[in-house]
């Protein structure tokens, strides 16, 4: 344990932070795991909201810095191709 008194804020502050982030991840874990969901039952129209839903937790983790910008966009990229390619396949 620290002994200097802003060190033991900063341990604190960390634990926080910790929590908050870990809850937002968890978030959109979840809702990925419902929009696959959605695309396997073969509900497009679901999924494509649940997709417009996931892009706006996915911005709003990243202006909170849960998300460094190159890994929300890639998080994004490969959600909008998952949807395009079960699109393609089911025609």
């Amino acid at each position: 344990m620290a002994n200097i008194k802003s060190q033991k804020k900063r341990i604190i502050t960390n634990e926080i932070a910790h929590q908050a982030n870990k809850s937002k991840k968890s978030r959109i874990a979840t809702e990925v795991k419902k929009f696959k969901a959605e695309i396997a039952k073969g509900d497009f129209d679901a999924a494509q909201t649940k997709l417009n839903e996931l892009f706006s937790l996915i911005d709003r983790a990243r202006l909170d810095n849960v998300y460094h910008k190159n890994t929300a966009s890639s998080k994004k990229s490969k959600l909008a191709k998952l949807l395009s390619d079960a699109q393609q396949a089911k025609k």
